[in-house]
């Protein structure tokens, strides 16, 4: 960040007074602008036995499969953002049963709650971010072809708990491997 959002002047990187990390401060009007980690919602959609995924049509992991899931917006709940996913993504309408998994990424700010749910009836087709959807039961899933760590993880968790006939609300620390 190089200019403040409030007044345009220059932003200096420094820890304010009362504070105990650095923040970027504007030089003019001293508007502290607080950079905070971004939510990711969205769900692992069950069919009888089976999970919708989608293949990416995007970057990043471009032509890889995921559960539908993406950035919160402004003014949505949590649930309202992982069901608008899974209808951006899927084409798919979802009935939310439960938060399932929250991941923190903290090398990417990022803080990723994936719901458990059901799909509303076996409609769906890819999104304008998804070349292709699919049921798969679990010895079907792609598990090499998973577009990110946090999801496979996520869908290790919900089978385990799904074979115990017990699902909980999983909390991680997703902390990349280091070469």
């Amino acid at each position: 960040m190089k200019y403040c959002s409030i007044c345009g002047a220059s932003i200096r990187y420094e820890i304010p007074e009362g504070d105990n990390r650095k923040r970027h401060i504007c030089i003019s009007c001293g508007f502290i602008h607080y950079q905070n980690p971004k939510i990711i919602a969205g769900c692992i959609p069950a069919w009888e036995e089976s999970i919708l995924l989608c293949r990416r049509a995007i970057e990043p992991r471009l032509g890889l499969w995921t559960v539908p899931a993406g950035f919160m917006e402004q003014g949505e709940t949590l649930s309202e953002a992982a069901s608008r996913e899974t209808w951006e993504e899927a084409t798919a309408e979802v009935e939310l049963d439960g938060v399932h998994t929250i991941i923190t990424i903290p090398h990417i700010s990022h803080v990723q709650v994936l719901f458990r749910a059901h799909l509303k009836e076996p409609k769906f087709s890819p999104g304008y971010e998804s070349l292709e959807t699919k049921l798969f039961n679990e010895t079907e899933i792609p598990w090499n072809e998973l577009a990110f760590e946090t999801v496979h993880r996520a869908l290790h968790l919900y089978f385990t708990d799904k074979h115990q006939g017990n699902f909980k609300t999983h909390i991680e620390d997703y902390i990349k491997p280091t070469a």
